[in-house]
Formats: C-alpha cells, structure tokens, sequence
C-alpha cells in the first residue's frame, strides 16, 4: 500500500490524477498539496468525503511546507507548476521562482525524507527551436520562452539529484494536455477550452497566426496513464528517465477548430490573429519510448478526448 503526495492536485492534471489514485486499491493515502492559484478547490471537493484524501493548501515555494507535505510518503507526483508561455514572458522572476525553486525545494524535500520516487512533470516546451519531427526524447534545442528553460532545469536537476543523493525520478513531457477540468476562463487558457467556450458563446475563436501551426493534443487520461505507470514501474530501465506524453499524432489549429465546430454544430468561421511570442511551430511526439519501457498505450486519441471534454463543459456548465 502507497502513501502518494500530488503538489498542484487541485489543478486540472493532477485532480485527475487525484481521483485515479483515490480509486486505486494499491494506494492507501493521497495528500494533495495545493496554493490554489491555479488550481482550485471545486476540483477537490468530490474526494473530502473520502478517507484516502487529505488536501492541504500551502505554496511548493516554501521549503519547509515541502518538507512536511512529504514526510510519511512513498511517492511523489509534482504537478504542481506555473505554466504558460505568454505567461513567463510577461512574469520569469514568478514562472522561476515556481516552476524551479519549488521543484528543488521538493526535490531536497524528497531526498532528505529518503522517498521512493519522484515523478514530475516535465514539458514538449523543452524541444524548443528543434526543428525535427517528431520529437525524441534525446534530442532537443534551445528554449524559446522562460517558461521552457524552467521545465528544462527541473530535467537536469533530477538527472543531479539522482546521481548526487540516489534520488529515483520519471519526467513526463505532456503535449498540449486537454480535457475536463480545465480552465477555459483567465488571460492563459489553453487553446482547446478557449475554442469550446467560443462555440458554446456562439462567438468565433481567435487564432494565432495562420493556423498551421501544429500540436500534439493529448486527453487528460493518457496523462493520468503516463503518471499512474511512472508512480508504480517495477521495470528497473524505466527509471531516472524522460517520457514524451503525447498521442503521437499531429493537428493544425484549422484543423483543430473544424473538428470542434463539427462536435459541436456552431458552424462558425475562425478569425486569425497575430502570431504568438515564444510559440513553436509544431510539435509531434515520438511515444514509442514510454510504450516500451511504460507500457503506456495513449489509448485515447484526439476526436474521442475532444468529444469526452466537449460532453463535460456542456454538462457541467463550466463554460
């Protein structure tokens, strides 16, 4: 039986995680800490009522709060993140002070109270100005945003980690996660629920660029999987690694954007707008790593993720 600590387990990632966790027969406890500041309780509420949940509200950028959160715990799933391209351009001493000091502060956390496995979630951002497609875990470039040089720091740091203090460790870089649970409101949503409140609004979206541009989406469970066999692996080559958490497919925001108007009926014409600062101009995944050493499947592909989530915004009325 596992006591699993989940930082960021209000956010929209890791109350997902949370709620596979909560129904693993494996898991005895799951602690989230959370700061809440971009996560949110409403995300959480489902689990108080069970007794393998305990949630605590803290900030990752205090070492001591970490200290406490993962005393007792087997394992840690590190969510907790401040993401957002745009948003590290405008704020890197914030995105920083997030995304690495709260990472080593975990990670020192972690070591000092000899936990058995630190899983984090890393990021396609890290591939940068790579202009080879798809991308392969070994092969990256230089950032383009201070938000990809923080999720490549916490990558060297736990490669360190591991051969300083035998801190064993799984990076996940997520491409362009998407599901229920995620924000569709605030100044950095992410593409895919800013489409579907455009459609339920009854409003055209707006596209940066062209709309060539292209991503790798990937449905919230695939992640959850990614993280739920990282956690639990028992194969010892899978360890101190970085996986690519992607479908392994590739879609253009045009082609993103009809597939959603055809989902949802609005029928309406996108509207194009600049291009974005810090934004890559595509991205495809090579998953074959992590199904290798995983076992992970990415079972659920993008027109079945797009109609799940469009079922939960409508449904739960959080558009």
């Amino acid at each position: 039986m596992s006591k699993i600590l989940v930082t960021g387990g209000a956010g929209f990632i890791g109350s997902n995680l949370t709620a596979a966790l909560l129904k693993d027969n494996n898991v005895e406890k799951v602690l989230v800490l959370d700061n809440l500041a971009t996560g949110f309780r409403k995300n959480i509420e489902p689990f108080m009522d069970d007794p393998k949940f305990e949630f605590w509200e803290g900030d990752i950028r205090d070492v001591e709060t970490c200290r406490n959160a993962v005393k007792g715990m087997d394992a840690i799933s590190h969510q907790a993140a401040l993401g957002s391209v745009p948003r590290s351009i405008k704020d890197p001493i914030t995105s920083n002070a997030v995304n690495v000091n709260g990472t080593l502060n975990m990670m020192v956390a972690a070591t000092e109270n000899n936990v058995k496995r630190f899983v984090f979630a890393a990021s396609s951002s890290t591939y940068g100005d790579s202009e080879g497609l798809p991308k392969v875990e070994h092969i990256i470039g230089n950032p383009l945003s201070p938000y990809a040089v923080t999720k490549l720091v916490n990558e060297l740091y736990a490669s360190v980690f591991n051969k300083a203090y035998g801190l064993e460790y799984i990076g996940l870089r997520y491409f362009n996660v998407f599901g229920p649970k995620q924000d569709p409101h605030g100044a950095y949503a992410a593409v895919i629920p800013l489409f579907f409140k455009a459609a339920l609004d009854g409003n055209a979206p707006v596209i940066n660029g062209d709309g060539n541009n292209s991503r790798d989406f990937t449905y919230v469970d695939n992640a959850v999987e990614a993280n739920l066999l990282a956690l639990f692996t028992t194969n010892n080559n899978a360890v101190n690694q970085v996986y690519n958490v992607a479908c392994g497919e590739r879609t253009t925001l045009n082609e993103l954007w009809s597939a959603i108007n055809q989902i949802t009926g609005v029928g309406l014409e996108a509207i194009h707008g600049p291009g974005r600062d810090g934004d890559i101009a595509h991205s495809l995944a090579d998953i074959s790593k992590a199904k290798t050493l995983l076992g992970y499947t990415a079972s659920i592909k993008i027109t079945d993720g797009l109609e799940r989530a469009f079922n939960w915004y409508k449904n739960q009325n959080k558009i």
